[in-house]
């Protein structure tokens, strides 16, 4: 990664989407998912209360692991080698992941607090401490962030890389909660469905999404929630973020695909609510639709948000995929894969 020639190239292509004449407010409310005051999905989104107040009393004995996962400590050494094909993950847990692509270097969703919470004494709390400390991260070419929830956005992480100075990319709206932390406008870049931009010779492009947001009463539908495709020289990456079952899936393969990697949603999910996050079932097909070709689940394996099995995402999508009709990699937490390299299924939830 040469910061020299990177970045120069970064400033004049985040500026195309983010130093627009337009203000924040004139972009947002110009938005096709702008609707009434807030963002909208196209698609409903189901919730029944009832069903979900039923669901605490059925919920599995083992919504969290009885015992220690395996988790790999990170080593920071490891990043001053790039990987040989080009491609590297390192997953840290749930969303949160360092991507290597063709000499560049991103943060997805990354949290680093003890609870998924408004506050740090009540809450969803995390299985393991953070794997790497925020201080040992690589250098960075950009942070990525599909949506404000506490499980996606981590104030402390924003705070405790301000000396570092890094972008952002992220949904319309969110730009303002990251100035309200300290983060220069200019590092900012936001973006709607379909919206694109580039850092160094990457194109990060905005993909659709059926989710929502806010971080508190009064935000709710306030910030843009969205996928990434992330496309660069010699290979292509898509991240779902946060999302249930959308029609726009088969339209992403078709405009922005194939991938050579997927990171799909797959996890904290309920009967309930079907419409806000996908069944693993679900995933697969959604790595389909979008013409991947190998997948690995995310959001899961960090902090229990529904009433499963901690360990029945990756279980299902297993049984899903018995015929081998798609590559899925399931690294431990802290672990490093490059994903077009073959790679042995190890199990390593089983007997947990």
């Amino acid at each position: 990664m040469n910061a020299k020639t990177v970045l120069p190239a970064a400033v004049l292509s985040l500026c195309a989407a983010s130093c627009s004449t337009d203000s924040k407010e004139t972009r947002r409310e110009r938005s096709p998912q702008w609707k009434d005051g807030k963002f909208r999905n196209p698609e409903p989104m189901k919730n029944d209360f009832w069903l979900a107040l039923k669901g605490n009393f059925t919920k599995s004995p083992i919504t969290v692991p009885p015992k220690p996962l395996p988790v790999v400590q990170v080593d920071s050494r490891q990043f001053l080698t790039p990987p040989a094909s080009g491609l590297r993950v390192t997953w840290l847990g749930h969303s949160t992941n360092i991507l290597e692509i063709d000499g560049h270097r991103f943060l997805l969703d990354p949290v680093w607090a003890k609870r998924s919470s408004p506050v740090q004494w009540a809450g969803p709390s995390r299985w393991y401490e953070p794997l790497i400390a925020l201080d040992s991260l690589p250098a960075l070419d950009a942070v990525l962030i599909s949506h404000n929830h506490f499980d996606h956005l981590d104030r402390g992480v924003v705070e405790g890389l301000k000396k570092r100075d890094p972008r952002y990319v992220v949904g319309l709206g969110l730009g303002e909660t990251l100035e309200k932390w300290g983060v220069p406008a200019h590092r900012i870049t936001e973006l709607d469905w379909w919206d694109s931009a580039h850092v160094g010779e990457v194109e990060i492009v905005s993909t659709p999404a059926r989710h929502a947001s806010g971080r508190g009463l009064f935000d709710q539908g306030k910030t843009l929630w969205m996928g990434f495709a992330i496309k660069a020289d010699s290979h292509s990456v898509y991240y779902s973020g946060d999302t249930g079952p959308f029609q726009a899936a088969t339209e992403i393969g078709k405009r922005l695909g194939p991938f050579d990697f997927t990171l799909i949603e797959c996890g904290q999910y309920d009967p309930a609510w079907p419409d806000w996050h996908m069944a693993p079932e679900q995933s697969l097909s959604l790595h389909k639709a979008v013409r991947g070709k190998v997948m690995m689940p995310v959001h899961w394996g960090l902090f229990r948000l529904a009433y499963h099995s901690w360990k029945d995402p990756v279980e299902r999508l297993l049984a899903a995929n018995s015929d081998g009709s798609a590559t899925i990699v399931v690294p431990r937490p802290g672990q490093s894969i490059e994903p077009t390299e073959r790679q042995e299924l190890s199990k390593w939830w089983e007997g947990i």
